[in-house]
């Protein structure tokens, strides 16, 4: 399985902080936000890790994460988005990466707690498919809301008014080959873009959606109220750790 890190985009919601750097560069307490998805990601057994940035500040990524030495790995590959064409035209930007692979995709932003090795060996024990890590949120609205029936996904509603859960859709994907005849099907969405909740609909339509709860919290880092929770989170879980230990 390959991993792929979505850390492009322009990080609008947080200039003037985004103005010379970006969004996924900023530090989380006291490691640039980037470290965290990528240690998700080798924590969970997964060592060929594509890069998807953009901006006017690629090459920083280059200049801080090297060849991903620090995380112990012996390589990592970079790809260039230009604009943003949202999260689903990042990902077809890894097609020459990762074809013929199944995927764990995550977005640069999103900072979690645990360790996702049982949900990769779950996704690996698949036939086929997809399968999303959903988390109960008190602001669903925020995000793509998943309404389930029973053990099934049933559709996930993108940023709605009035959510028929509280269950989001974190910013982790896990996906298999057929994603990218889905992402080919796509057609922009209102806001211009390439919708990854729609990627996640197609595989709702044709049954090949799963789906685990995600232990632990989370929490995406993408506007100033959430980079806030974020440096929070992560400082009371380094004084937690200590604790815990002794």
């Amino acid at each position: 399985m390959k991993g792929v890190v979505l850390a492009g985009g322009t990080g609008s919601r947080l200039s003037p902080l985004t103005k010379i750097t970006n969004k996924h560069l900023l530090p989380v307490y006291d490691k640039p936000m980037i470290y965290y998805p990528i240690q998700t990601l080798v924590g969970a057994g997964i060592r060929d890790i594509l890069i998807v940035t953009g901006g006017r500040n690629a090459g920083d990524f280059l200049r801080l994460l090297g060849n991903g030495k620090e995380f112990g790995l012996s390589h990592l590959n970079y790809t260039y988005q230009e604009g943003e064409g949202g999260i689903a035209e990042a990902l077809s930007l890894a097609r020459h990466f990762a074809e013929g692979h199944r995927l764990c995709v995550i977005l640069g932003d999103n900072i979690i707690q645990s360790n996702i090795t049982p949900v990769v060996e779950a996704f690996r024990q698949q036939e086929r498919g997809a399968r999303i890590l959903l988390k109960a949120v008190p602001d669903a609205e925020r995000f793509g809301v998943a309404e389930l029936h029973g053990n099934r996904v049933i559709n996930i509603e993108e940023k709605p008014r009035q959510p028929r859960s509280s269950y989001a859709v974190t910013g982790i994907y896990f996906y298999d080959e057929s994603v990218w005849q889905k992402i080919d099907r796509l057609e922009p969405s209102e806001r211009g873009e390439l919708e990854i909740t729609d990627v996640n609909n197609f595989y709702i339509r044709e049954g090949s959606m799963e789906f685990s709860f995600l232990e632990g919290w989370w929490t995406d880092a993408g506007t100033f109220e959430s980079l806030l929770r974020a440096n929070n989170l992560v400082a009371e879980s380094r004084v937690a750790a200590p604790a815990e230990a002794q």
